[in-house]
């Protein structure tokens, strides 16, 4: 077997300058790693990932467990985070949950069988029953705003913050009659996105004099199909509407559709706001007004708690929440 004491000589460099190659440290020069890659290639040289494992205690892979990977918000998130993880010497390893509550948890139990050295979870259907699952010696980051009494390692949004910045642009654009596309009112105390920026939403109009009835409030689907069936329910019922904040910017790219079919134009008759700034946001036509959160500093956050926790820089009860700004983004969807 190919040893990298081996795959050093033949490239004519040290075993650490190897192991730098190999675990891809940023100071190591181009024309070194070439030559090391080329001598790994020559000789057919690989990991040995099991032997790595048992010396170190673990395996340097994490998991992300996602409602869907192929929603834009968490595609860029998983990007985002693979980055990171790479950084701090991790890989990263994506599941898909689909939003259902046994798979969050199937998530948690076979991140343990599959020995990852730790689980970041976007929890939608999980409630505080669950916390002890997520604060016990596995460690466990939270994204999302499911809520929880006791301590968490976990990573939010600005959420009420958010949306209340959307419902007082729409306003100083001189919008009369605006409504939330992809809002919730909880009738029991369950905390998640929809919930809060439905409260934030609401705050603001009510601070600004311009809260209507509830019915301005409109559930859907985090979907371009869900924004769309929700914009042309809220046309059929409130016909004089002209100004729409939407959960998210999915939900927002279907509602501009859904006010194109029905020969509205954007922003002159409906203007629209999102919350998320995918990076699609910037590309439809008019390009989307967002409420924005500081994605690169969330995933900064998340990877830094998860690797810390595997590398026990924290004490067993030392859990923390960190909340990502938000900011408007302008553009033409709201340009009046």
């Amino acid at each position: 077997m190919t040893t990298m004491q081996d795959v050093a000589r033949h490239a004519g460099v040290s075993a650490m300058t190897v192991s730098n190659v190999i675990n891809d440290h940023p100071h190591v020069r181009e024309a070194t790693r070439q030559r090391v890659l080329a001598a790994i290639a020559e000789l057919g040289y690989h990991v040995n990932t099991a032997a790595r494992t048992l010396r170190q205690g673990r395996t340097g892979v994490i998991c992300l467990a996602v409602p869907e990977i192929d929603r834009p918000y968490f595609g860029h998130l998983a990007s985002l985070l693979i980055d990171r993880a790479a950084d701090r010497g991790f890989e990263l390893v994506v599941e898909q949950t689909a939003a259902r509550r046994d798979r969050e948890l199937d998530a948690i139990s076979r991140s343990r069988l599959r020995n990852y050295d730790g689980l970041i979870l976007s929890a939608v259907q999980l409630h505080d029953d669950d916390a002890m699952l997520l604060r016990g010696d596995f460690p466990t980051v939270l994204l999302g705003e499911r809520g929880f009494t006791g301590p968490l390692d976990r990573v939010v949004m600005a959420n009420e913050v958010g949306a209340a910045l959307a419902a007082g642009h729409l306003l100083d654009r001189g919008c009369r009659r605006v409504a939330m596309l992809g809002g919730y009112h909880s009738a029991i105390d369950a905390i998640d996105v929809s919930t809060l920026r439905t409260r934030g939403f609401e705050d603001a109009l009510r601070v600004r004099g311009a809260l209507q009835d509830a019915a301005s409030v409109r559930s859907s689907d985090f979907s371009f199909e869900g924004g769309h069936r929700a914009m042309t329910e809220l046309l059929r019922d409130a016909p004089d509407v002209d100004g729409v904040f939407c959960s998210t910017d999915v939900v927002a790219i279907g509602a501009i559709r859904a006010l194109a079919d029905a020969g509205r134009r954007v922003p002159h008759d409906v203007a629209v706001v999102g919350f998320d700034d995918v990076p699609l946001a910037a590309f439809t036509t008019p390009s989307l007004t967002t409420i924005s959160p500081d994605h690169a500093a969330m995933a900064d956050a998340a990877i830094g708690m998860i690797v810390d926790r595997i590398e026990g820089a924290r004490g067993a009860e030392d859990f923390r929440t960190v909340v990502g700004e938000v900011v408007l983004v302008p553009r033409e969807s709201s340009a009046r």
